[in-house]
C-alpha cells in the first residue's frame, strides 16, 4: 500500500495511522471511532504544485472513450483522487460507475420543480451503489494479500462483495439476518460463490459477530466501517458534478441506512471543492424509514451529539438498520452543508416507488425514500421551485421484486397504513389480470384501463 500518499484519520479523536496499522475492525485503538482516508499531500501543495482542475476534467472526460480496461470504470476513471494502491494494476473492477442521471419529468411537474434528476446507482454491475465502494476496498484486500473477505449484510453489500471477490479470486463470507433479506439479493451472493450464513439476529447482530470473527482470523472486513469502501462510494459525486459541467446541484437527497453513502458523497463533494474543481458544495439531506430512524431521532433530540440505537422495522430492507456505523460522519455532512434529515412512512415509500415506476425508472424500496422525502421537504417550503435537485437511487428494482408485486396486488400494506392515501395507492396499482384469450377481451381490458 502506498501509505506515502494517504493515511487514515480517526473521525473521533483525530489520531492518524497508516493503512497497514488499522485494526481488523477498522476502529480507532484510542477512542473506538471510525477512520476516514485523507491525503496529506493535497493540503501541502500550493499554487502551481496543486492539481490543475482543467487538466483533470479534460483527462477524466477523455478516459470515457479510452480502450483501456481501467478507464471503463466510473471509479478508477477518477484515480488521481484515489491514490490508495501501490499499483492500479491491482484494481478489481467490473466496469462499475458511469451510471445514468435521469430527468424526472413527471415528478418535477407534480412538485413544481423544473430541474429534478435521479442518479441511478442501481445500474451498477450487481445492481446497487455498493459496487463503487467494493471495487476500491476489494482492490486493497487483494493488494494486501488476503485470501478471505467478509461482510454482514441486508443484501446489497453481500451481492457486491461476493461478485468482486469472485473477480479477484478471493473467498468470501456473508452473514445475513435470517428471513430479513430480499431473495433477489441473497441469490446473487450464492451465485457468486460466497459462504453464506443466515443468523437468528438482525443486521446489527450480524455485524457485531463478524467484528469478533475478523479479530480471530485473517479475514478482511468489507462493511462500510472500512474507510476504503467510502473512497469508492464518493465517486458518484464526481460523476454528478461532471454531468452538470462542474456546476453542482443545489440539493442532493440520499437514503439513510448504515449512513456510509451520505458520508462518502459528502466527502467527495468536499474534496472537489477543496481542490478547486467546483465552486461550492450541494446541500445534502438524508431520508430514513420511520421504523428505522435513529439518525432522525438523534438530530431531533440532541442535534446529533449522541445516538441511541433502535429496533429497526421497515419493508425497505436495504435501510433496515437500527445502529448505523457512520452516523457521526453523516451528522457532519448534513450540518456542514445545511441539509435536513427526516423520515417517511411505509405508505409514503410505497407510493414514491410506484411514482418512480411511472417515469420508467424501477428502484428498490429503499431508494424511493428520496422522492418521498423530497415531497415532504417541498411541502414544508424547504426546497424552492428554482433549485436543481438530485435524488440518489441506490438499488435496482429487481433487487426486491416481491415488494413490487405485493404493492400492485394490494397485499403489501396493512389497512391502517393506507388511511388517507388509499385512493392515491389504488391509482398507482397495476395488477396483472386474468383475461380470456380473445382479441375482444384484451381490447375491452385496454379500454377499461384508459384514463
Amino acid at each position: 500500500m502506498n501509505d506515502n500518499l494517504h493515511q487514515l484519520r480517526c473521525f473521533g479523536c483525530g489520531a492518524r495511522i497508516t493503512g497497514a496499522e488499522a485494526q481488523p475492525d477498522f476502529r480507532c485503538a484510542v477512542c473506538g471511532d471510525l477512520f476516514e482516508v485523507e491525503y496529506p499531500g493535497w493540503g501541502q501543495r500550493r499554487g502551481n504544485d496543486r492539481p490543475n482542475p482543467g487538466a483533470l476534467k479534460w483527462l477524466w472526460r477523455e478516459r470515457r472513450s479510452s480502450s483501456e480496461a481501467l478507464d471503463h470504470s466510473g471509479v478508477w476513471r477518477f484515480r488521481e483522487l484515489l491514490p490508495i494502491l501501490d499499483s492500479f494494476g491491482n484494481a478489481v473492477t467490473l466496469r462499475e460507475g458511469n451510471t445514468p442521471l435521469y430527468h424526472l419529468t413527471r415528478a418535477a411537474k407534480a412538485l413544481g420543480i423544473d430541474q429534478l434528476f435521479a442518479k441511478h446507482q442501481g445500474m451498477n454491475p450487481t445492481g446497487s451503489f455498493k459496487d463503487t465502494g467494493m471495487t476500491a476496498a476489494m482492490s486493497v484486500a487483494k493488494e494486501r494479500g488476503f485470501e478471505w473477505v467478509a461482510c454482514a449484510s441486508t443484501g446489497n453489500t453481500s451481492a457486491a462483495m461476493a461478485a468482486y471477490a469472485a473477480r479477484a479470486g478471493l473467498r468470501s463470507l456473508v452473514l445475513i439476518p435470517e428471513g430479513k433479506i430480499a431473495w433477489g439479493k441473497l441469490s446473487q451472493a450464492m451465485d457468486y460463490g460466497a459462504v453464506t450464513c443466515q443468523l437468528n439476529t438482525d443486521f446489527d447482530g450480524c455485524l457485531s459477530l463478524l467484528t469478533e470473527i475478523v479479530k480471530e482470523a485473517p479475514i478482511y472486513l468489507l462493511n462500510s466501517v472500512n474507510p476504503y469502501r467510502l473512497e469508492g462510494q464518493k465517486t458518484p459525486a464526481f460523476e454528478i458534478a461532471e454531468a452538470f459541467d462542474w456546476n453542482v446541484p443545489d440539493h442532493l437527497i440520499v437514503p439513510g441506512g448504515n449512513l456510509g453513502n451520505s458520508s462518502a458523497l459528502g466527502k467527495g463533494f468536499r474534496e472537489l471543492h477543496e481542490l478547486g474543481l467546483v465552486a461550492r458544495m450541494p446541500r445534502i439531506s438524508v431520508i430514513q424509514a420511520a421504523g428505522a430512524n435513529p439518525l432522525v431521532r438523534s438530530l431531533t433530540d440532541n442535534h446529533g451529539a449522541s445516538m441511541d440505537p433502535v429496533e429497526a422495522h421497515t419493508r425497505a430492507t436495504a435501510i433496515r438498520i437500527g445502529n448505523p456505523a457512520s452516523w457521526r460522519k453523516a451528522v457532519r455532512v448534513i450540518q456542514d452543508t445545511g441539509g435536513w434529515c427526516l423520515d417517511v412512512s411505509e405508505a409514503e415509500i410505497a407510493i414514491a416507488k410506484a411514482e418512480l415506476g411511472t417515469e420508467g425508472l424501477g428502484c428498490e424500496p429503499a431508494s424511493a425514500v428520496t422522492l418521498a422525502g423530497l415531497k415532504k421537504l417541498r411541502a414544508q417550503g424547504a426546497i424552492s421551485s428554482g433549485e436543481t435537485v438530485v435524488l440518489v437511487l441506490t438499488g435496482h428494482t429487481l433487487k426486491d421484486a416481491d415488494y413490487t408485486i405485493d404493492f400492485h396486488r394490494g397485499t403489501l400494506l396493512k389497512e391502517e397504513e393506507t388511511v388517507g392515501v388509499g385512493a392515491e395507492i389504488a391509482g398507482l396499482q397495476r395488477n396483472a389480470m386474468v383475461v380470456e384469450a380473445t382479441s375482444a377481451a384484451v381490447l375491452a381490458t385496454m379500454k377499461g384501463s384508459a384514463g
